[in-house]
């Protein structure tokens, strides 16, 4: 992991998320999530130091359900914290994550607030999301082959680019990561609308 989060800090990437654990992970055997618990909590205490030190801003978006161990709630907490006035990239791991559920804090956030429902809009909406800074999703990188979206930050993905590679993700390194990106770059994002082509008509 840590190899490619360095890859893409020196592509010039400035903001990357990682999907770790989803809300519905929790319905995999205890053994299992006990054991991804203990992993997480080493690969934070173990990188922190070296995250810090190359200047990246580091966020959990999720980390709500109380089955979550004191200990990495706390890991986590500290890691936010010592990274908070980082600017060299924003590292934000998806940890309890559901689309959904965002989606749904944003409307409660909404009606707390009092918003009219005709002053609803995208942007107006967006800013009630958790970390509303975070951009929308340039490129979605779904590893092991699997093609589903998984209830991963569903609003910020609306037009995202996506690449399948084969490789399992415990397999996912550097060279991978940067194969995906170059492959990224190739692409021609038109959000719905046209481009030119070579004889100057538009191509939808």
């Amino acid at each position: 992991m840590i190899d490619v989060i360095e890859a893409a800090r020196r592509a010039g990437v400035r903001w990357l998320s990682l999907y770790a654990f989803s809300t519905e992970n929790w319905q995999r055997p205890g053994a299992e999530v006990d054991f991804l618990m203990r992993l997480v909590r080493r690969v934070v205490r173990k990188h922190a130091p070296l995250l810090h030190a190359r200047g990246i801003r580091c966020r959990f978006l999720g980390v709500t359900d109380p089955r979550i161990p004191p200990a990495l709630t706390r890991d986590f907490a500290d890691l936010m914290t010592l990274t908070e006035e980082n600017r060299g990239m924003t590292l934000t791991v998806a940890f309890d994550h559901g689309g959904r559920g965002d989606i749904v804090t944003a409307a409660r956030s909404l009606i707390r607030s009092g918003v009219p429902a005709e002053a609803v809009d995208e942007r107006s909406f967006a800013a009630h999301l958790p970390f509303p800074d975070t951009p929308d999703v340039d490129l979605v990188i779904r590893t092991s082959g699997e093609q589903r979206i998984s209830n991963f930050m569903l609003w910020q993905v609306a037009y995202a680019e996506w690449i399948f590679p084969p490789v399992l993700w415990p397999d996912f390194r550097a060279p991978h990561f940067l194969a995906c990106l170059h492959a990224y770059q190739q692409r021609d994002r038109r959000f719905g609308g046209v481009t030119p082509n070579s004889n100057g008509a538009e191509r939808p």
